[in-house]
């Protein structure tokens, strides 16, 4: 497993609500080396959409970050469109779910789950 950066450049971070979750994801899945994954594709109403997903996996190109007690995984090239994003969990009267504030998105679509740079 690659090793986690902790002074890379660029940088996306996780509150201490999507952090929790996550820890009770993994401990749902059973498997205590998963990571949170955050990537982008090309897709969604606005141009690009997220992905987020748990990963046991690290690639050549993914950059790792550790807060609050779990590991975020970022590829470089979302990690570009990434940069200064915080993930967070949110529940509220509408549901919950994990919430990007991307400081980067000129737009977003209004379910959250696309944007435009």
């Amino acid at each position: 497993m690659a090793e986690v950066e902790h002074n890379y450049a660029a940088r996306v971070s996780v509150t201490e609500s999507a952090a929790e979750r996550v820890q009770t994801l993994i401990k749902m899945e059973g498997k205590p080396n998963m990571m949170l994954r955050l990537g982008v594709s090309g897709g969604g109403c606005s141009g690009f959409s997220y992905g987020i997903s748990l990963d046991d996996k690290v690639g050549d190109d993914d950059r790792m970050f550790s807060e609050f007690g779990i590991t975020l995984v970022v590829d470089q090239t979302s990690l570009d469109m990434l940069d200064g994003s915080v993930v967070d969990y949110v529940e509220d009267l509408a549901g919950s779910s994990f919430q990007i504030k991307n400081p980067n998105a000129t737009s977003t679509c209004g379910c959250g789950s696309s944007f435009s740079v």
